[in-house]
């Protein structure tokens, strides 16, 4: 007899329910820009309206901030599901941010005593893409939840308008964060662009509610956030919806990592490739699970990573991309450097186009072919 308590496979959760979630992962403007071709995409088949929940992780969470700001302006066609305002909504003001370095400057302005760099690039998003905006002015529905991880407790912090929780901290309810600040946090990018520290005593009447299983609700845990990026708990940012939903889409920008014949015995070289390998892992065994639950027909699944070969979902009458324009896509450093528009055009295409394969395969079969690549206007 096993010691193992019984406890629910999260497989098949007392919570399943019949809705639609969205996982965007990390990977800096690369994923910004690639996960914002997919949300196109999704516009265009009338997905958008149909999702209830939103999980992304940090350069994901920059292109799902950009589509929380601007839903309440989408004026979705009741009929087709379809926001015809779009581009000008969330496509333009991304493409206007993704021709921004913020990284490297942020890093600079680190090195002056008591700034943290995640604050000034909170502080960019803020000025180029968010505009003041709050958590509690974004629609509860879909539920944005932007996935940050603690670097107290190494568990992750789900925040979303309703709620910012850890479970082992604790719960703060309709917490009053700038969205620049909640998407700094999720992107921010060990060691460079991290720790972004919320001081809960700069809100007043914002708590930290205890809850059932919160081993760490005490001082200091509840008094400062202290968080990095989400990727570095969950880079798919799947845990806030796998459990939740029976049918689940999921665009994965991330990287694998580079195959190097000859990796390079000097001691900071091989401890950046050691620290890329087992950061790829858990992510590898993610997707493992998820494609599983799929195969098992435990939840429908659209799943597309910024390396898939577009052969592989069948479908016909996508319009002509070259295979380079996917390998020079998944090439894209992970960073916060200004794009150039060839770059713009390549990561948005790739995304449209993987997107496209991904749900007319296995969501959305009777779907129409697009008829053409999303035009490159200027911002």
């Amino acid at each position: 007899m096993s010691d193992w308590p019984e406890t629910p496979h999260f497989l098949d959760s007392d919570k399943l329910e019949d809705g639609v979630g969205l996982a965007l992962s990390g990977g800096g403007y690369r994923a910004m820009v690639f996960h914002l071709g997919g949300l196109i995409r999704l516009n265009e088949l009338g997905w958008l309206p149909r999702l209830d929940r939103i999980s992304s992780v940090s350069g994901g969470s920059i292109a799902a901030g950009a589509l929380a700001k601007a839903w309440p302006d989408l004026a979705f066609d009741p009929v087709t599901g379809v926001a015809a305002e779009f581009d000008r909504h969330v496509v333009q003001p991304v493409y206007r941010l993704a021709r921004t370095t913020i990284d490297w400057k942020a890093t600079a302005w680190s090195l002056l005593p008591g700034i943290e760099a995640a604050r000034r690039v909170a502080d960019t998003y803020d000025e180029i893409l968010f505009k003041g905006t709050t958590l509690t002015d974004l629609t509860r529905k879909p539920r944005f939840v932007f996935n940050a991880t603690n670097m107290q407790t190494g568990s992750l912090w789900r925040i979303a308008p309703e709620y910012a929780a850890d479970h082992r901290v604790g719960r703060i309810d309709n917490p009053p964060f700038r969205l620049a600040d909640t998407v700094a946090a999720s992107s921010a990018f060990p060691p460079i662009l991290s720790p972004l520290t919320l001081d809960l005593a700069e809100y007043p009447g914002v708590e930290v509610r205890d809850h059932e299983g919160a081993d760490l609700h005490r001082r200091p845990f509840t008094d400062k956030l202290v968080l990095t990026d989400g990727g570095v708990y969950d880079n798919l940012g799947l845990e806030p919806i796998w459990g939740r939903y029976r049918t689940l889409i999921v665009s994965n920008a991330g990287r694998n990592a580079v195959d190097l014949p000859m990796p390079g015995g000097r001691w900071a070289r091989q401890l950046m490739r050691i620290i890329s390998l087992i950061h790829m892992q858990p992510e590898n065994l993610r997707e493992r699970v998820l494609v599983s639950m799929a195969r098992e027909l435990r939840r429908k699944l659209a799943f597309w990573t910024i390396d898939t070969a577009i052969s592989r979902f069948g479908v016909k009458g996508q319009p002509d991309f070259p295979a380079d324009g996917f390998v020079a896509a998944a090439e894209t450093p992970t960073r916060l450097k200004a794009l150039s528009d060839e770059n713009l055009r390549v990561l948005t295409h790739a995304g449209y186009l993987l997107c496209d394969g991904a749900m007319r395969c296995y969501l959305d079969a009777g779907a129409a072919a697009p008829a053409r690549l999303p035009a490159m206007t200027s911002a």
